[in-house]
Protein backbone atom coordinates (compact mmCIF):
# COMPACT_ATOMS: atom_id res chain seq x y z
CA UNK A 1 0.00 0.00 0.00
CA UNK A 2 2.74 2.44 1.01
CA UNK A 3 4.32 1.60 -2.25
CA UNK A 4 1.41 1.88 -4.14
CA UNK A 5 1.27 5.46 -2.58
CA UNK A 6 4.77 6.67 -3.46
CA UNK A 7 4.35 5.65 -7.17
CA UNK A 8 1.05 7.98 -7.28
CA UNK A 9 2.62 10.73 -5.63
CA UNK A 10 5.55 10.93 -8.15
CA UNK A 11 3.03 10.54 -11.26
CA UNK A 12 1.48 13.48 -10.05
CA UNK A 13 4.26 14.96 -9.35
CA UNK A 14 5.65 14.00 -12.56
CA UNK A 15 2.23 15.57 -14.22
CA UNK A 16 2.21 18.93 -11.87
CA UNK A 17 5.88 19.50 -13.31
CA UNK A 18 5.00 18.82 -17.11
CA UNK A 19 1.86 21.39 -17.05
CA UNK A 20 4.26 24.24 -15.13
CA UNK A 21 6.94 23.33 -17.57
CA UNK A 22 4.65 24.16 -20.61
CA UNK A 23 4.74 27.95 -19.26
CA UNK A 24 0.66 28.88 -20.42
CA UNK A 25 -1.45 30.87 -18.45
CA UNK A 26 -4.69 31.67 -19.29
CA UNK A 27 -6.42 35.30 -19.49
CA UNK A 28 -9.08 37.37 -19.61
CA UNK A 29 -8.81 40.93 -20.94
CA UNK A 30 -11.83 43.69 -21.70
CA UNK A 31 -12.17 43.97 -25.60
CA UNK A 32 -14.04 46.39 -27.43
CA UNK A 33 -17.34 43.99 -27.21
CA UNK A 34 -16.56 42.55 -24.10
CA UNK A 35 -13.98 39.90 -22.54
CA UNK A 36 -11.73 38.20 -24.59
CA UNK A 37 -10.14 35.09 -23.64
CA UNK A 38 -6.58 34.84 -24.25
CA UNK A 39 -3.44 32.43 -23.47
CA UNK A 40 0.07 33.54 -23.15
CA UNK A 41 2.86 31.48 -23.71
CA UNK A 42 5.91 32.26 -22.46
CA UNK A 43 9.47 30.36 -23.26
CA UNK A 44 11.63 28.25 -20.54
CA UNK A 45 14.41 29.61 -17.89
CA UNK A 46 13.99 33.33 -19.05
CA UNK A 47 13.90 36.30 -17.27
CA UNK A 48 12.64 38.33 -20.17
CA UNK A 49 11.74 37.65 -23.88
CA UNK A 50 9.90 39.14 -26.66
CA UNK A 51 6.75 39.19 -27.20
CA UNK A 52 4.14 38.23 -30.80
CA UNK A 53 0.47 38.62 -30.71
CA UNK A 54 -1.22 36.11 -32.75
CA UNK A 55 -4.50 36.39 -34.85
CA UNK A 56 -6.59 34.25 -36.01
CA UNK A 57 -8.88 35.20 -38.81
CA UNK A 58 -12.50 34.79 -40.14
CA UNK A 59 -14.77 32.36 -38.37
CA UNK A 60 -11.56 30.77 -36.86
CA UNK A 61 -10.50 30.79 -33.14
CA UNK A 62 -7.21 30.33 -31.05
CA UNK A 63 -7.55 26.81 -31.27
CA UNK A 64 -6.69 26.59 -34.91
CA UNK A 65 -3.34 24.37 -34.65
CA UNK A 66 -1.91 26.13 -37.31
CA UNK A 67 -1.56 29.24 -34.96
CA UNK A 68 -0.91 26.78 -31.56
CA UNK A 69 1.63 24.93 -33.42
CA UNK A 70 2.99 28.36 -34.27
CA UNK A 71 2.68 29.61 -30.87
CA UNK A 72 4.41 26.03 -29.38
CA UNK A 73 7.40 26.83 -32.28
CA UNK A 74 8.27 30.43 -30.92
CA UNK A 75 8.15 29.09 -27.09
CA UNK A 76 10.92 26.44 -28.24
CA UNK A 77 13.08 29.51 -29.71
CA UNK A 78 12.52 31.80 -26.50
CA UNK A 79 9.91 34.10 -27.91
CA UNK A 80 6.22 34.47 -26.35
CA UNK A 81 3.60 35.20 -27.76
CA UNK A 82 -0.53 35.67 -26.82
CA UNK A 83 -3.54 34.64 -29.06
CA UNK A 84 -7.08 35.43 -28.05
CA UNK A 85 -10.07 34.77 -29.52
CA UNK A 86 -11.81 37.98 -31.44
CA UNK A 87 -15.17 38.81 -30.16
CA UNK A 88 -18.04 36.96 -31.02
CA UNK A 89 -15.49 34.00 -32.18
CA UNK A 90 -14.49 30.94 -29.95
CA UNK A 91 -14.83 31.62 -25.86
CA UNK A 92 -14.79 35.22 -26.14
CA UNK A 93 -17.95 37.38 -25.50
CA UNK A 94 -20.05 39.50 -28.27
CA UNK A 95 -21.90 38.17 -31.02
CA UNK A 96 -20.03 37.46 -34.37
CA UNK A 97 -23.08 39.52 -36.50
CA UNK A 98 -21.88 42.05 -34.60
CA UNK A 99 -17.93 41.96 -35.14
CA UNK A 100 -16.20 44.33 -37.72
CA UNK A 101 -13.06 44.86 -38.66
CA UNK A 102 -12.88 48.36 -36.85
CA UNK A 103 -13.59 46.61 -33.71
CA UNK A 104 -10.97 43.77 -34.07
CA UNK A 105 -8.74 46.37 -34.10
CA UNK A 106 -10.00 47.77 -31.11
CA UNK A 107 -9.68 43.95 -29.64
CA UNK A 108 -5.95 44.06 -30.69
CA UNK A 109 -4.63 47.68 -29.01
CA UNK A 110 -6.85 46.35 -25.96
CA UNK A 111 -4.59 43.13 -26.23
CA UNK A 112 -1.57 45.07 -27.05
CA UNK A 113 -2.24 47.48 -24.14
CA UNK A 114 -2.48 44.50 -21.99
CA UNK A 115 0.59 43.06 -23.29
CA UNK A 116 3.22 46.09 -23.62
CA UNK A 117 2.62 46.14 -19.32
CA UNK A 118 4.25 43.00 -18.77
CA UNK A 119 7.41 43.64 -17.20
CA UNK A 120 9.17 40.48 -18.79
CA UNK A 121 8.10 41.75 -22.55
CA UNK A 122 10.86 43.15 -24.27
CA UNK A 123 9.51 44.19 -27.73
CA UNK A 124 5.91 43.26 -29.43
CA UNK A 125 5.58 42.24 -32.62
CA UNK A 126 2.17 40.47 -34.40
CA UNK A 127 1.44 37.61 -36.90
CA UNK A 128 -1.76 37.50 -38.67
CA UNK A 129 -3.55 34.35 -40.57
CA UNK A 130 -6.29 35.62 -43.48
CA UNK A 131 -8.62 38.64 -41.76
CA UNK A 132 -5.87 38.47 -38.95
CA UNK A 133 -3.22 39.34 -41.27
CA UNK A 134 -5.42 42.80 -42.42
CA UNK A 135 -5.56 43.51 -39.15
CA UNK A 136 -1.70 42.82 -38.15
CA UNK A 137 -0.97 45.21 -41.17
CA UNK A 138 -3.47 48.03 -39.90
CA UNK A 139 -2.72 47.45 -36.22
CA UNK A 140 0.87 47.92 -36.85
CA UNK A 141 0.23 50.90 -39.30
CA UNK A 142 -1.57 52.92 -36.96
CA UNK A 143 0.82 52.06 -33.96
CA UNK A 144 4.18 52.44 -36.17
CA UNK A 145 7.57 50.45 -35.25
CA UNK A 146 8.17 52.24 -32.14
CA UNK A 147 5.76 49.80 -30.81
CA UNK A 148 5.47 47.20 -32.93
CA UNK A 149 8.75 45.90 -33.65
CA UNK A 150 7.94 43.58 -36.93
CA UNK A 151 5.04 41.62 -38.15
CA UNK A 152 3.71 38.19 -40.24
CA UNK A 153 1.10 37.86 -42.38
CA UNK A 154 -0.36 34.03 -43.60
CA UNK A 155 -2.71 33.97 -46.23
CA UNK A 156 -3.30 37.87 -46.13
CA UNK A 157 -6.65 38.70 -47.07
CA UNK A 158 -6.67 42.26 -48.62
CA UNK A 159 -8.71 41.64 -51.80
CA UNK A 160 -11.84 41.30 -49.81
CA UNK A 161 -12.21 45.29 -49.57
CA UNK A 162 -11.90 44.96 -53.41
CA UNK A 163 -14.93 42.61 -53.69
CA UNK A 164 -17.52 43.98 -51.47
CA UNK A 165 -17.22 47.28 -53.70
CA UNK A 166 -18.97 45.09 -56.35
CA UNK A 167 -21.29 43.59 -54.07
CA UNK A 168 -19.16 40.29 -53.21
CA UNK A 169 -17.83 38.82 -50.03
CA UNK A 170 -16.64 35.41 -49.87
CA UNK A 171 -18.48 34.50 -52.74
CA UNK A 172 -21.76 35.55 -51.72
CA UNK A 173 -23.51 38.76 -53.70
CA UNK A 174 -25.38 41.84 -52.23
CA UNK A 175 -26.40 45.44 -53.05
CA UNK A 176 -23.04 47.29 -52.44
CA UNK A 177 -25.21 50.82 -52.48
CA UNK A 178 -28.17 49.24 -50.55
CA UNK A 179 -25.94 47.18 -47.44
CA UNK A 180 -28.61 44.46 -46.37
CA UNK A 181 -28.86 44.18 -42.32
CA UNK A 182 -27.13 40.96 -42.36
CA UNK A 183 -25.71 38.72 -45.12
CA UNK A 184 -25.19 34.66 -44.78
CA UNK A 185 -21.91 33.49 -45.04
CA UNK A 186 -22.66 30.16 -43.97
CA UNK A 187 -26.41 28.48 -42.84
CA UNK A 188 -26.81 30.10 -39.66
CA UNK A 189 -23.42 32.19 -39.70
CA UNK A 190 -24.63 36.08 -40.75
CA UNK A 191 -22.17 38.84 -40.66
CA UNK A 192 -23.72 42.40 -40.15
CA UNK A 193 -24.13 45.53 -41.81
CA UNK A 194 -21.74 47.38 -40.04
CA UNK A 195 -18.60 44.54 -41.24
CA UNK A 196 -19.83 44.81 -44.89
CA UNK A 197 -19.73 49.14 -44.59
CA UNK A 198 -16.35 48.62 -43.35
CA UNK A 199 -14.75 46.35 -45.90
CA UNK A 200 -15.78 49.19 -48.51
CA UNK A 201 -14.61 52.27 -46.71
CA UNK A 202 -11.70 51.36 -44.42
CA UNK A 203 -8.54 52.78 -46.33
CA UNK A 204 -6.24 50.01 -45.57
CA UNK A 205 -3.67 50.30 -47.65
CA UNK A 206 -3.20 54.09 -46.29
CA UNK A 207 -3.21 52.61 -42.88
CA UNK A 208 -1.03 49.32 -43.47
CA UNK A 209 1.99 51.15 -45.41
CA UNK A 210 2.53 53.49 -42.61
CA UNK A 211 4.56 50.44 -40.91
CA UNK A 212 7.88 50.97 -42.21
CA UNK A 213 9.49 48.00 -40.20
CA UNK A 214 9.96 44.87 -41.38
CA UNK A 215 7.21 42.77 -42.49
CA UNK A 216 6.93 39.03 -44.13
CA UNK A 217 4.46 37.70 -46.15
CA UNK A 218 3.64 33.71 -46.95
CA UNK A 219 0.90 32.23 -49.01
CA UNK A 220 0.09 29.19 -50.81
CA UNK A 221 -0.43 29.04 -54.36
CA UNK A 222 -3.13 26.77 -54.45
CA UNK A 223 -5.73 29.26 -51.99
CA UNK A 224 -8.58 29.56 -53.91
CA UNK A 225 -10.46 31.02 -51.26
CA UNK A 226 -7.69 34.24 -51.09
CA UNK A 227 -5.15 34.56 -53.87
CA UNK A 228 -1.47 34.54 -53.35
CA UNK A 229 -1.81 37.89 -55.20
CA UNK A 230 -2.74 39.43 -52.26
CA UNK A 231 0.22 38.69 -50.30
CA UNK A 232 2.30 40.33 -53.21
CA UNK A 233 0.06 43.28 -53.19
CA UNK A 234 1.03 44.04 -49.41
CA UNK A 235 4.81 43.11 -50.17
CA UNK A 236 4.74 45.99 -52.22
CA UNK A 237 2.25 48.33 -49.83
CA UNK A 238 5.17 47.72 -46.97
CA UNK A 239 8.69 48.91 -47.85
CA UNK A 240 10.89 46.33 -46.19
CA UNK A 241 9.15 43.59 -46.45
CA UNK A 242 9.89 40.10 -47.95
CA UNK A 243 7.42 37.43 -49.70
CA UNK A 244 7.40 33.57 -49.54
CA UNK A 245 4.92 31.32 -52.32
CA UNK A 246 4.19 27.88 -50.94
CA UNK A 247 3.80 25.69 -54.18
CA UNK A 248 0.46 23.86 -53.60
CA UNK A 249 -0.72 25.07 -50.54
CA UNK A 250 -4.28 25.92 -49.39
CA UNK A 251 -5.49 29.10 -47.50
CA UNK A 252 -4.86 27.34 -44.07
CA UNK A 253 -2.04 25.19 -45.20
CA UNK A 254 -3.76 21.84 -44.69
CA UNK A 255 -0.96 20.28 -46.71
CA UNK A 256 1.59 20.66 -43.94
CA UNK A 257 1.57 23.25 -41.32
CA UNK A 258 4.80 22.91 -39.85
CA UNK A 259 6.00 24.15 -43.37
CA UNK A 260 4.75 27.99 -42.95
CA UNK A 261 4.90 27.84 -39.28
CA UNK A 262 8.94 27.09 -39.46
CA UNK A 263 9.00 29.98 -41.49
CA UNK A 264 7.47 32.15 -39.80
CA UNK A 265 9.31 30.87 -36.88
CA UNK A 266 12.67 31.85 -38.51
CA UNK A 267 11.57 35.17 -39.62
CA UNK A 268 10.64 36.19 -35.93
CA UNK A 269 14.05 33.98 -34.49
CA UNK A 270 15.99 36.51 -37.05
CA UNK A 271 13.95 39.99 -36.42
CA UNK A 272 13.46 39.29 -32.74
CA UNK A 273 16.20 37.61 -31.12
CA UNK A 274 19.96 39.05 -30.69
CA UNK A 275 22.42 38.31 -33.15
Amino acid sequence: MFKRFILLTFALFIAMSIAVSAHTKNVVIQGHHGKLFAVIQTPKNKKTYPMVIILHGFLANKEMPLLKTLADNLEEKGIASIIFDFNGHGESEGKFEDMTISNEIEDTKKVYNYVRKIPEVTSISMVGHSQGAILAGMVAGELGEDKIKCIALMSSAISIFDDSVRGIFLGRKFDPINLPEYLEIHKGINVGRAYLKDIQTLPVETISQKFKGRAYMIHGTSDFLIPYTDSIRYHFIFQNSEIHLLTGFDHNFTQDITRPDKCVTDFFVEELLEK
